[in-house]
């Protein structure tokens, strides 16, 4: 199980910024089926992009249920198969989660199925704020690995403090060894003062002799989150672009974060939250395989209003399981919230 992958009608032109809502309306209004950006007849896409329509399941780990549970929430969820890629593994899949105040943890829970259950690993958690001589912080957290082909290993990219974000790697996806740094404020521009909640994937820039990709939130001086990026040709040494590939104003929000890469129909897309006070919902934006577009699609994905979202989704993470696609998502007020699980049609 990688990340999501599917492949959607696609146009020459897309709407700058409309919600999902807006077309669903749309095509209930006039009784036809509506597909944003089809350039051919086919089936209806449930969404911009051509994306899956995510409806809510259940939830699949609540702090309260947790034997480690330091600070009463928990954040930032990615799910990773592992089948042919672990052998003697825990489950067919691997949940990484962790609270986010301090001192955090990284977190592992595992299952047979993406629908749960899920177990938390006796273990927890499986790297703290202090792994000397590499590190002594406040706290660690916003877990992200990535599933390695080259090396046939688990990476984990996470942050602490919320200025540095760090990796390391794993045969098992359970014991990892500390890398390096790969990212830090000090690698922005002046007046950053936060670089954390980063996502890597396997996707190749040509022009820039990159074959990974890395998605962060980025906070400055005026405080106000945004989406930004780097690319480098190995997951360990990167470059980042000097400015925002999405900026909070760009699609009228106070704090945009948690991005997720997806790809389909030879075209890149990122999903983001803003924060509840712009709505709470996930976004989504076409940046195009070379990452030179800003084509802001509107809703990718609608929050509830009641439990467990309580008007709040954020850090999305994807996978597929017998043909059938699923969201794995933090559900909830920040820092208050649970892991949900979303179905998509």
């Amino acid at each position: 199980m990688n990340e999501h992958h599917d492949t959607p009608q696609q146009s020459p032109e897309r709407p700058s910024f409309l919600s999902r809502r807006f077309f669903l309306r749309g095509a209930a209004a006039t009784g036809t089926a509506l597909v944003v950006g089809a350039a051919t007849t086919g089936p209806a896409a449930a969404g911009p992009g051509g994306f899956p329509d995510y409806t809510y399941v259940r939830t699949l780990l609540k702090p309260s249920d947790l034997a480690y549970n330091p600070t009463g929430e928990i954040i930032f969820p990615c799910v990773r198969g592992t089948v042919g890629r672990i052998s003697s593994a825990l489950g067919r899949f691997h949940l990484y989660y962790a609270p986010h105040d301090a001192p955090g943890g990284i977190c592992l829970a595992y299952g047979d199925s993406l629908e749960g259950p899920f177990t938390e690993y006796a273990g927890n958690p499986i790297v703290t704020n202090d792994w000397q001589p590499h590190y002594k912080v406040s706290h660690v957290s916003s877990p992200h690995v990535l599933w390695n082909e080259d090396e046939k290993e688990m990476w984990l990219y996470f942050h602490g403090e919320n200025t540095t974000t760090r990796l390391a790697r794993s045969k098992d996806g359970v014991d990892f060894t500390y890398d390096k740094v790969v990212l830090s404020t000090s690698m922005l521009p002046a007046g950053s003062t936060e670089t954390s909640y980063a996502r890597v994937f396997r996707h190749d820039l040509p022009a820039r002799g990159a074959r990974y990709v890395m998605l962060f939130m980025l906070n400055n001086t005026t405080d106000h989150r945004d989406i930004a990026w780097g690319w480098s040709p190995d997951g360990r040494d990167w470059a980042f672009a000097q400015e925002p590939l999405i900026r909070h104003s760009d699609v009228g929000a106070v704090n945009v974060g948690g991005p997720h890469l997806l790809t389909r129909g030879g075209s890149a897309y990122v999903v983001y939250n803003k924060d509840k006070a712009s709505g709470g919902d996930l976004m989504i934006t076409e940046v195009g395989t070379d990452f030179s577009r800003r084509d802001h699609l509107g809703v990718f994905h609608d929050s509830m209003d009641g439990a467990p979202d309580n008007g709040r989704t954020a850090s999305p993470s994807f996978g597929t399981e017998n043909g059938v696609p699923y969201m794995i998502y933090e559900a909830g007020e920040r820092l208050q919230g649970a892991i949900a699980l979303a179905r998509g049609k």
